[in-house]
């Protein structure tokens, strides 16, 4: 098993299983989810805040009335 774990595994987790520390995928796994999360959600954020403030300055005679497509097939 620890020869095929070596194998599949990336540099840093092959060399935690021969320390014997074979949680280093775990570690890794968590580090991107501390990285990725705040990073999505900032992102998310800042889209929002856009859009929010877009709609409150937008000036109301330049929108466009929906009107709704007529079916002249008949």
């Amino acid at each position: 098993m620890n020869f095929l774990s070596s194998i599949l595994a990336c540099a840093t987790c092959a060399n935690s299983f021969k320390h014997g520390g074979q949680d280093a995928a775990g570690w890794a796994i968590a580090l991107m989810l501390l990285v990725i999360v705040p990073l999505v959600t900032m992102v998310v954020w800042f889209m929002v805040k856009i859009a929010k403030r877009e709609r409150a300055g937008l000036d109301p005679q330049f929108c466009d009335d929906y009107i709704a497509p007529t079916n002249n097939n008949s």
